[in-house]
């Protein structure tokens, strides 16, 4: 059964996740006028000005992935909260909600290994028993590939169908 304590984690995740894409999706100029005000208001602050050089690829991948993650926990919670629907529909809605951040978590966890391990930008993607992952750089050496594949299988509990993609 479902407590308030695990629906009020997925309604503030939800609410996470939507600003975040409305971060990543705001134009500079609307960014530099929220800072300019914000600098305004405080005297003694300095801001630095810095840049985060990655991929449009993965940029791109990362918000198409967020985009459908957020309309699946959409529909799974517009489930959760029906008074129409029986128990097992909820527990299911739950269920699929508890694995879509359980996935999400897994990605996050191997994107940042991969940074660590190999100092590389990447995007991973789980779906069933296939891992997907695209790797900003410009070497392409299958090396490279099968040592990522190798870290990223001995992250899994069983075995995993693994692509390396290269992009630069």
């Amino acid at each position: 059964m479902i407590n308030k304590q695990s629906l009020w984690f997925v309604t503030l995740f939800s609410l996470i996740l939507v600003l975040s894409i409305y971060y990543i999706t705001m134009s500079d100029s609307n960014l530099q006028k929220i800072l300019g005000e914000v600098s305004s208001t405080e005297n003694n602050a300095e801001y630095v000005n810095s840049e985060v050089n990655e991929s449009s690829i993965l940029v791109a991948l990362r918000l198409e992935e967020d985009e459908s993650v957020l309309k699946s926990m959409e529909e799974y919670q517009s489930i959760l909260l029906d008074t129409s629907k029986t128990t097992e529909e909820k527990n299911n809605a739950y269920n699929s909600l508890m694995s879509l951040n359980s996935k999400k978590g897994k990605e996050e966890e191997m994107e940042k290994t991969i940074k660590k391990e190999y100092n590389l930008d990447s995007f991973v993607k789980i779906k069933d028993d296939t891992i997907s992952i695209v790797i900003d750089s410009k070497d392409h050496s299958s090396n490279l590939a099968n040592n990522i594949i190798r870290t990223i299988q001995g992250m899994c509990d069983k075995k995993m169908y693994i692509t390396v993609k290269f992009q630069s």
